[in-house]
């Protein structure tokens, strides 16, 4: 039987896919800090392997036995240069898939890393493909789309009626359920498929900002403006509250690095397209976020 690995099982793709790994029938590694996060009733039914993905002996040996990969950067806004970081796990990743024999990798990227520079934290998951498709494996890039649960960060704001971009806020652009995201992953990791794809996962429609405020509003009954900034303005919002300056840049930088006339390399398609759609992720996530405490 295949043996699969999974980065960030905890997060809002890694911990669907996990399930769905599981459901179907297998028992997948995960590599993670603290088993302390996952659901105590999947621990029958997966392979724990803590460690830090910075430490690169960690990756080797928790992916000894592994014949297919997910890869998820856990993006590290706390260090000096959060693209250096994401460049270094994908270096760690790749010794691991030589090292192991591993035969199949999936990495969750995104929207913009076509462009490979000037498109902030993002210039790091293109810097990704790159190192990872050296090693010659079957990999299977996944380009996303702004997740949904990205307006979880935002909370409080919502919470004061507020939508913050510094996008302008009637470009749309492919929005994403993480879930949605899953489902791909998972389906792709048990399919088998070798050879070297790159796919778009790009929500069922572009939205802007406008589009997000007005049915975040409809949804949860909680009116929601868009407020639009400047990047500078944007800047010196992250920084005031302790983010690195290389951080800050990063940010501000994926933004500003699609903001103009970008397009997607990977067209809207029957392949692309995905299910959930902002309202309905709204209903089930953020209204109950939303709810007085």
């Amino acid at each position: 039987m295949t043996t699969f690995a999974v980065t960030t099982p905890t997060g809002h793709v890694g911990a669907h896919v996990v399930r769905l790994l599981v459901q179907a029938g297998t028992r997948p590694v995960l590599l993670l800090r603290d088993a302390a996060r996952l659901d105590p009733d999947l621990l029958p039914y997966v392979q724990v392997r803590e460690g830090d993905l910075h430490d690169r002996d960690y990756v080797v040996r928790a992916t000894e036995g592994v014949d297919a990969l997910f890869w998820v950067d856990p993006t590290d806004l706390t260090v000096d240069d959060p693209n250096a970081s994401t460049r270094e796990l994908a270096e760690h990743a790749a010794d691991a898939v030589r090292r192991n024999t591993i035969s199949r990798l999936v990495l969750q990227s995104s929207v913009g890393a076509e462009r490979r520079q000037g498109v902030g934290l993002i210039d790091g998951l293109g810097a990704a493909e790159d190192i990872l498709g050296a090693t010659g494996v079957d990999l299977l890039v996944l380009r996303c789309g702004y997740f949904f649960t990205n307006l979880l960060d935002d909370i409080d704001a919502i919470r004061g009626g507020v939508l913050l971009t510094a996008m302008a806020p009637d470009r749309r652009l492919p929005w994403v359920a993480p879930r949605d995201i899953g489902d791909v992953v998972a389906a792709n990791l048990l399919s088998g498929r070798p050879g070297r794809r790159i796919q778009g996962v790009h929500g069922p429609e572009d939205l802007s900002f406008s589009d997000v405020a007005r049915t975040v509003s409809d949804v949860t009954g909680h009116p929601v403006a868009v407020h639009h900034v400047e990047d500078d303005e944007l800047f010196a919002m992250l920084t005031s509250v302790g983010l690195g300056k290389r951080a800050a840049q990063g940010i501000v930088g994926m933004t500003s690095g699609i903001r103009d006339g970008f397009v997607p390399e990977q067209a809207r398609d029957a392949v692309t397209t995905t299910p959930t759609t902002l309202a309905a992720w709204a209903y089930e996530e953020l209204r109950p976020a939303l709810a007085p405490r």
